[in-house]
């Protein structure tokens, strides 16, 4: 069986959203937009977060049933790590020791809206040495503002209080020498929606906009399929021509044929999904860029947090600030990048008080910039996973630099914990992999010299109408949250599409 679009795209996260809708907004393309796993809950792609408790347990029930999970919830050691809720991990027989070889807790998710239906919406933008040089300013600072559109990025989305005042002055009095005042410590930016009841968390019903809706994408000659296995990219003569799919449900197969052929897998599937249609470029799943991290709690002085309120009116010590702040990168003086935030949960012990009263409580995470080595990367075995797909293996590390900047962060957690209060236990430097931000491993760069997959548009090295999208695209060793830098670059590859249709 064969079809025809114009523009196939190949995942359904923030990336391959946006791409669908740029190209709905400046062509009069035929799109069709394909994801491997469910819509969870049926829900068009929201945010997870958003559900009430038990509609959200069934959406991750849900996503446990995807075949790559299932595997590997069958066989899981008793001491194996476990993925967070609605992902799975690669090495579903990793443990967290050693801390970094292989990327332990290297995870994915496999649903309608990729990531995206699970992730914590923090959208800053890369500054000093994170951005990407070669790409001119203006082109990037539309894509940005394009992006933030896409994903409604804002900064308000919880309501300002003495305590989140009290957060963010004393972390800019302590942390804010020497920076301009765009990187001064600040409000994260966050996709999402202001509610009386808190924010609403963006997915990617909100990036697809008019493409959200079965009506929406009829009027805009767009199809979206879910449960559908795109199995290789078929290229002819250099040029890519089309996809083979399969239909999960059915296991029958088609070829579609396209114009333009758009993969935003993720950053370590679209390399699986290049290696297997015979795309084999040298740096392809090479330059694996992951931000080592480090979590610790801080207890808030609450003479100063809670100046018009006492702790023991609050019933429960892990709610009661709101609001996430954040202490952007910056090159030298601070090589991470830091969000504190409420925590309703928290993986390390928290005592009450004696006195049964509780405490102004805020988690604060440090992402680390990586030394980027091409030897960190994936390795594509002969051996096939449960989806017939190459097996991949990951060979990655730290390197003395990466330890000595979580050395470093140790530091930093206590300069924090003096800033806003102290430091309740000692820091944890989680597994390699628990960020979720991978990226480099297929990524963009100035030429074809080797070193990259892309060159500036996404578009993939010596092989006409094939874009790459997502966090394997960037290039640069970053600490900031890659998604809000991912969409920007999908921009830039949807209007590199629409230029080139248009000529």
């Amino acid at each position: 069986m064969s079809e025809r679009f114009d523009a196939v795209v190949v995942g359904s996260g923030p990336v391959g959203s946006a791409f669908a809708r740029r190209l709905a907004e400046t062509t009069d393309m035929s799109i069709l937009m394909v994801e491997a796993g469910k819509d969870l809950a049926d829900t068009g792609g929201v945010n997870i977060r958003n559900l009430p408790p038990e509609r959200r347990e069934g959406a991750y029930a849900e996503a446990r049933a995807f075949p790559l999970a299932r595997v590997a919830s069958e066989t899981r050691p008793q001491d194996a790590l476990s993925a967070r809720p609605g992902t799975f991990l690669l090495r579903h027989d990793a443990t967290g020791t050693p801390d970094d070889l292989g990327m332990p807790a290297a995870a994915m998710s496999s649903n309608l809206g990729g990531m995206g239906a699970h992730w914590t919406c923090a959208c800053p933008r890369p500054g000093d040495s994170e951005r990407i040089d070669f790409l001119p300013e203006s082109v990037l600072a539309e894509a940005f503002e394009t992006a933030e559109t896409y994903l409604n990025v804002i900064q308000d989305g919880f309501p300002s209080n003495e305590t989140t005042s009290f957060i963010v002055e004393s972390l800019r009095r302590d942390f804010g020498a020497g920076r301009t005042a765009d990187r001064m410590p600040q409000p994260m930016p966050l996709a999402c929606r202001k509610n009386e009841s808190g924010p609403i968390w963006g997915g990617v019903d909100v990036v697809l906009g008019p493409l959200a809706t079965a009506e929406g994408r009829a009027a805009r000659r767009t199809e979206l399929r879910t449960q559908t296995l795109c199995r290789r990219i078929i290229v002819v003569d250099g040029q890519a021509t089309g996809v083979e799919l399969e239909d999960c449900n059915t296991g029958q197969s088609r070829i579609v044929d396209a114009g333009t052929v758009f993969v935003a897998a993720d950053a370590l599937r679209t390399p699986q999904l290049l290696h297997a249609s015979g795309v084999r470029h040298e740096a392809l799943g090479r330059y694996l860029n992951d931000q080592p991290q480090v979590i610790s709690l801080i207890e808030l002085d609450p003479s100063r947090a809670w100046r018009g309120s006492s702790p023991r009116d609050v019933p429960d010590q892990r709610d009661n600030v709101t609001g996430v702040s954040w202490i952007p990168f910056k090159d030298r003086d601070f090589p991470f990048h830091a969000q504190l935030m409420q925590m309703d949960t928290s993986p390390i012990p928290l005592e009450p008080r004696a006195d049964g009263s509780g405490r102004p409580v805020v988690g604060l995470g440090l992402f680390a910039a990586k030394e980027i080595r091409a030897d960190d990367r994936i390795v594509f075995e002969d051996e096939r996973d449960a989806l017939g797909l190459p097996k991949m293996r990951l060979e990655y590390s730290l390197t003395d630099g990466d330890r000595d900047r979580l050395r470093q962060a140790a530091d930093v957690v206590a300069a924090v914990g003096a800033s806003l209060g102290k430091v309740i236990g000692d820091p944890i430097v989680l597994p390699a992999g628990t960020s979720l931000h991978y990226q480099g491993t297929h990524r963009i760069g100035p030429e074809d010299d080797g070193t990259c997959v892309c060159d500036p548009a996404s578009k993939v090295w010596g092989v006409a109408n094939l874009y790459l999208g997502g966090n394997g695209c960037i290039p640069t060793s970053t600490a900031c949250n890659p998604t809000l830098t991912a969409v920007s670059l999908a921009v830039i590859a949807a209007d590199d599409v629409a230029k080139r249709q248009s000529v």
